[in-house]
């Protein structure tokens, strides 16, 4: 598969047999989240490598229970930081923290 976007459905051949999935996410061209069912844990995701996926066009039984995980599941965050998060920091407008304040003698 050259490009591969969020909903489209895919069948997955890494180890075992080929499971049928919906693409979730890609969050690099070596990674893809698909949401498949597990045939001893129900419906999951799971990250595989683009070259193991394959399009596939008719729908499955099994899509119903993977678009309500989907839907289910919220959105993965994006940010412009590289994995840092900005938990810490004041807010843009005060750079630097309040002086002592005098009593007034």
């Amino acid at each position: 598969m050259e490009s591969i976007s969020a909903g489209e459905l895919v069948k997955v051949s890494d180890a075992g047999p080929a499971l049928d999935g919906i693409v979730f996410d890609t969050p690099s061209r070596s990674k893809v989240v698909v949401a498949v069912i597990d045939p001893g844990r129900g419906p999951g995701f799971r990250t595989v490598h683009p070259r193991t996926l394959s399009e596939r066009d008719e729908e499955s039984p099994d899509d119903r229970a993977l678009h309500l995980l989907i839907r289910r599941t919220p959105p993965p965050a994006r940010g412009g930081t590289g994995g840092a998060t900005n938990t810490g920091h004041s807010s843009a407008g005060h750079s630097r923290a309040a002086m002592h304040r005098t009593t007034g003698k």
